[in-house]
């Protein structure tokens, strides 16, 4: 898909995102964007994770900027537009391809063909909830030590291979009172999970967005539907909260 017709697609896909715009109430957490961002003309940004990045985007479509089929609808989709409506003449390629499901050795498996061959120059990783849940609900085997292990190794190994990357660290998140979601099975186990990957961030020099408490100051003004029914995927609400906070994660990357 060449830039012209990346454009047309993006406009087709506004009048989504200004729902989810509006969607927003007024008592949101407090994530003002900064002013614009002194960006590169040119730009290869990839989003990697698991379902909540992947939000249901068409794995058939292999090209940047397809914003009708290969973004998905979620945080991804939402950040990548509003980058393109405030920066309408750069010549940015943006990629999601996050894999529903996927825990970070799954993302390993994949890494030559859905990062190394795409070249980010921001790689973005959301990565961890079924790193955890999946030992309630799949008979996954890995724990905390397995997650910090496969985490550390593949961000050590994309330094290795992309030497100028900027990383930017999407923490694993949980809202507490969704429907997939039993207290006490989570916590306080998932917590480690969170420290892990923010101790990883730190170590690695990424740009670290902490969603738990975003998504704990948005749901005690509004509430757990509104926000992340099943409290592991965010509604579209969530997910525009989600890409506000990768916004400004962007933003303090290349201060």
């Amino acid at each position: 898909m060449n830039t012209s017709e990346s454009r047309r697609s993006f406009f087709k896909q506004t009048a989504m995102l200004s729902v989810a715009g509006m969607m927003l109430p007024a008592c949101q957490p407090k994530t003002t964007l900064s002013k614009k961002m002194e960006l590169p003309d040119q730009l290869r940004i990839l989003f990697q994770g698991d379902s909540i990045t992947d939000a249901g985007r068409d794995r058939s479509s292999t090209q940047s900027n397809d914003f009708i089929k290969g973004m998905g609808n979620g945080y991804a989709l939402m950040a990548a537009t509003k980058l393109w409506i405030d920066y309408p003449t750069t010549d940015w390629h943006t990629y999601n391809r996050g894999v529903s499901g996927d825990k970070v050795f799954q993302l390993s498996d994949r890494w030559e063909v859905d990062c190394f061959n795409l070249q980010p120059d921001v790689l973005s990783i959301h990565i961890g909830v079924n790193d955890f849940w999946h030992t309630l609900t799949h008979d996954y085997k890995g724990t905390v030590e397995t997650y910090e292990k496969d985490f550390l190794k593949l961000l050590e190994r994309t330094q290795l291979k992309l030497s100028k990357v900027k990383f930017i660290i999407g923490e694993p998140f949980v809202v507490l009172g969704g429907t997939s979601i039993d207290t006490e099975a989570w916590i306080p186990t998932f917590r480690g999970y969170q420290k892990v990957a923010a101790d990883i961030a730190r170590k690695m020099g990424a740009t670290f967005i902490p969603y738990q408490q975003i998504f704990d100051a948005a749901v005690a003004d509004q509430g757990v539907a509104y926000w992340c029914p099943d409290g592991v995927h965010p509604s579209l609400a969530g997910s525009a909260l989600m890409a506000k906070a990768w916004i400004e994660a962007l933003n303090k990357t290349y201060l």
